[in-house]
């Protein structure tokens, strides 16, 4: 199950087309769904979690809270839509691409992927953009 969560003036479109797409991409990295809570939130609400949980007095785009057990995925994630509207304006691509990033982002650190190494990151980057393909064919 995927739940979203509103804790700022935002509303996600096409709801069930993205639930549908990060169940997908879970199934076809060889996971099974339990439960991820997506929460937006601004600036604020997310630099309050991490100095609170992660002790980084800095702003984030995205902080995910990991509660897999093995294959099996459950979490929660918190988006600050404003970092992905201004990480957008940097990066020159739009919002809704930024924001889907973003997410599929937080799943593939459940599913396994890690992204501090450059060659990990590399990895990484490569997965988002084609589940990005993927969601674009939906």
């Amino acid at each position: 199950m995927i739940n979203f969560n509103y804790e700022t003036d935002f509303t996600l479109e096409l709801e069930e087309q993205i639930s549908s797409w990060v169940s997908n991409a879970i199934k076809e990295e060889g996971c099974k769904l339990e439960e991820i809570n997506y929460v937006f939130c601004d600036d604020e609400y997310l630099h309050k979690l991490n100095v609170e949980f992660l002790n980084h007095d800095t702003l984030t785009d995205i902080i995910s809270f990991d509660y897999c057990l093995g294959k099996i995925i459950q979490g929660d994630i918190f988006i600050s839509v404003e970092r992905v509207r201004d990480n957008a304006k940097d990066f020159s691509v739009s919002f809704n691409d930024e924001l889907h990033r973003v997410i599929i982002h937080g799943v593939l650190h459940y599913c396994g992927y890690k992204d501090k190494l450059e060659r990990d990151a590399k990895v990484m980057r490569d997965k988002e953009n084609y589940y990005l393909q993927a969601l674009k064919s939906l």
